[in-house]
């Protein structure tokens, strides 16, 4: 076909695309203020490449399809950098920050400054170069001297400008900010990772630095980076006179800057926004190490300087360390509630987050041989926010050769009954029951704790004193215990005993749903409880419910229906509840939970998994039931949505195997507001 020069009008209608797109990527990535429909967006860039694969001679390298991912590339080359990107110096603690504040006074002398405050990305470091406008290159750290060459791979994220906004920018400018992953990102990729049996990233630096170096720019678009700006490197242009009116110039030019950051007059001003900062962290949408506070003027910034790597004019507030290494010295075998053995590794003790951490729960077999972990090694330990910590890898440069396998009993720890695997094989439990004094231990705990029975002041240690001196040998023992019983424990004087038989007497008047979940049947949590309750209304008729008529409820398939049988056929748990009734024990007539209005989830069945930043489960849970729902601790064929938050495990697997329809917490949240739901988060409380 005989090739037709492009007219003028499509020349013009190609820059008109082109303007457009970029516009809109502004807009929706940068500002967060949409300013065109997805379809119209899709439709116009639709439009511009089937023009530009008309006209290849028209295509530049600043249109906006130019993002698509690039092919495979065999290595990244060393550049080094025209201006060095140097690092910071840090301040742990308020009196390092007020050194670093009268260091500055001793070389101004009377001078008045401002300090801009800005948030401190958990990302990695990017320079980023315009020639004319036009992106042409983009280097990482390094070194801090000579960087690798990623250009392909930033031209995918889209919150870096191909082209500058506007006509007032410089010939040559080189911007630098922090390239991270998302929170949300962050999630999904890992849960995508995990369903595929692939490695999940320990966190999202980690994941944002892996995600930059792919040698397949697909891949790298696919993980959705994004980048913040935070200093200029070479500028062929008058600049601004502070840093803050920069960034709000670099803003104009098409760059994401942090909405958080700010200027303060005070040094005790930047102290208290790193007390706010460190408060709001865990609910922002992406990961922080701390606050850079830096002088806001640029002339002082000149007259103030740089040492050999840092400059005097700026410091990293940091906040405590949410990642450590330290030594695997062992690992014990804990027997839980229900049986189950659980692997508990004993660490060299290590500062985290503020708090000495000297146990972790390694979970499973499964997780200890996908972590490749072994006594004697140097393991890294992750605590984020509230969450229990848990090891998220191993340095292979420390490994030594006195390494010992982590190998799983055969007998119980406790009662050397032999272990079982469990029907799924990821479990291996004691099949004792509570002739085991650890489960029984355990299911004390479970019975006398605020969501079942609520008995104040009966913690672990006096309910092993009331084992160990054979006071008690089951839950129902505790209604018949006299006050001269008390008296025998340790550290019970008359008005302890008081207290705690008060606390006993006063959990008789529970409701059926709180006594249905205080008996620790297995699989049996609140929501199913509750369930339970509604359905038979008294603890007899449960008690005579066969398997087929439990599994006809919601969100009850056949394991749990199986559960609930197997625990009331049992000799000893029905002589336990006799005993209960014989102390009236639920004496209350069992009130149905009144009937949700028709809800959007009407009839539906929800699962939750995993940990959420915004709100609690139990806020959750409480929020999808008005609407209608079911909340099932149990994925099946019946269920309708899961839930995810952060690290779940196997109902994400198994949701994906039957075609779950799954939300994330962003969509979940979005999902409620659309309900009309009025969310309160965790921050709110």
């Amino acid at each position: 076909m005989e090739y037709v020069a492009p007219t003028q009008a499509i020349k013009d209608e190609i820059d008109q695309l082109k303007r457009n797109l970029h516009e809109a990527n502004y807009a929706y990535h940068v500002l967060d203020n949409p300013i065109l429909l997805d379809s119209d967006y899709d439709q116009q860039f639709k439009r511009l490449h089937r023009l530009e694969t008309q006209y290849p001679d028209l295509i530049a390298p600043d249109s906006p399809t130019q993002r698509v991912g690039a092919a495979p590339s065999s290595t990244f080359r060393s550049v080094s950098h025209e201006l060095p990107m140097l690092s910071l110096d840090n301040a742990f603690s308020p009196e390092e920050l007020i050194h670093f504040h009268r260091r500055i006074k001793s070389r101004i002398m009377d001078l008045d400054f401002t300090y801009v405050c800005e948030p401190k990305l958990d990302g990695v470091a990017i320079s980023l170069l315009y020639e004319s406008g036009v992106l042409v290159q983009g280097l990482t750290r390094g070194d801090g001297y000579h960087g690798e060459d990623v250009t392909a791979n930033i031209r995918t994220i889209p919150s870096i400008p191909l082209r500058l906004r506007g006509l007032d920018f410089p010939d040559r400018l080189e911007v630098r900010g922090e390239i991270y992953m998302p929170k949300s990102s962050f999630n999904e990729m890992n849960q995508l990772l995990e369903a595929q049996g692939k490695k999940r990233f320990a966190n999202p630096r980690n994941a944002a630095a892996g995600s930059l170096r792919q040698l397949d720019a697909r891949i790298t678009e696919a993980r959705g980076l994004q980048m913040c700006c935070y200093s200029l490197g070479i500028m062929t242009h008058d600049m601004p006179e502070t840093h803050y009116e920069m960034l709000l110039q670099l803003n104009q030019w098409g760059f994401r800057i942090n909405a958080l950051t700010c200027v303060v007059d005070h040094i005790q001003d930047c102290e208290a926004y790193y007390e706010d900062l460190s408060i709001r962290r865990d609910n922002l949408p992406y990961e922080i190490d701390g606050v850079v506070f830096k002088v806001n003027e640029f002339k002082l910034q000149e007259q103030l300087g740089f040492l050999v790597r840092s400059p005097r004019w700026a410091v990293a507030r940091k906040f405590p360390a949410q990642e450590a290494s330290t030594l695997l010295k062992g690992v014990e075998f804990q027997v839980g509630r229900t049986g189950t053995i659980t692997p508990v590794g004993r660490l060299e003790p290590v500062m985290l987050a503020g708090v000495v951490i000297r146990n972790v729960n390694l979970h499973n077999m499964q997780e200890i041989e996908r972590l490749s972990i072994s006594i004697g090694d140097t393991v890294i330990v992750k605590r984020a926010g509230d969450v229990i910590p848990q090891v998220v890898g191993r340095i292979a440069s420390q490994t030594t050769i006195d390494r010992q396998p982590i190998t799983m009993p055969s007998t119980c720890p406790v009662c050397d009954s032999l272990l079982e695997s469990t029907p799924d094989m990821v479990s291996i439990k004691c099949p004792s029951g509570l002739y085991c004094k650890a489960q029984k231990l355990e299911a004390i705990k479970h019975f006398v704790s605020k969501k079942a029975m609520n008995i104040k002041g009966l913690g672990e240690q006096l309910i092993k004193q009331l084992l160990e001196k054979s006071l008690i040998d089951s839950m129902a023992d505790l209604y018949q215990l006299t006050k001269e019983d008390w008296l025998l424990c340790d550290r019970m004087g008359e008005l302890s005993v008081n207290n705690v038989m008060a606390a006993i007497a006063l959990s008789k008047k529970t409701t059926l749903p709180q006594f249905i979940y205080a008996l620790g049947i297995h699989e049996v949590g609140e929501a199913t409880a509750r369930i339970l309750a509604d359905h038979f209304g008294g603890l007899d008729r449960l008690m005579q419910a066969d398997v087929s008529v439990l599994q006809a409820l919601p969100g009850i398939g056949l394991t749990v229906a199986e559960h609930i049988v197997a625990f009331f056929s049992k000799p000893e748990n029905q002589t336990m509840i006799a005993l209960f009734q014989s102390k009236g024990v639920y004496g209350l007539k069992h009130q149905q939970t009144p009937s949700n209005q028709v809800g959007a989830l009407t009839g539906e069945i929800w699962v939750l998994t995993g940990k959420l930043s915004s709100i609690t489960r139990e806020q959750a849970t409480v929020y999808i039931e008005s609407l209608g729902a079911q909340v099932s601790h149990l994925v099946s064929k019946k269920t309708n949505t899961l839930v995810v938050g952060e690290n779940s495990g196997s109902k994400l697997k198994k949701a994906l195997a039957l075609d779950v329809q799954i939300l994330n917490e962003a969509q979940f949240l979005s999902f409620l507001e659309q309900s009309l739901i009025v969310v309160e988060t965790k921050n709110e409380q």
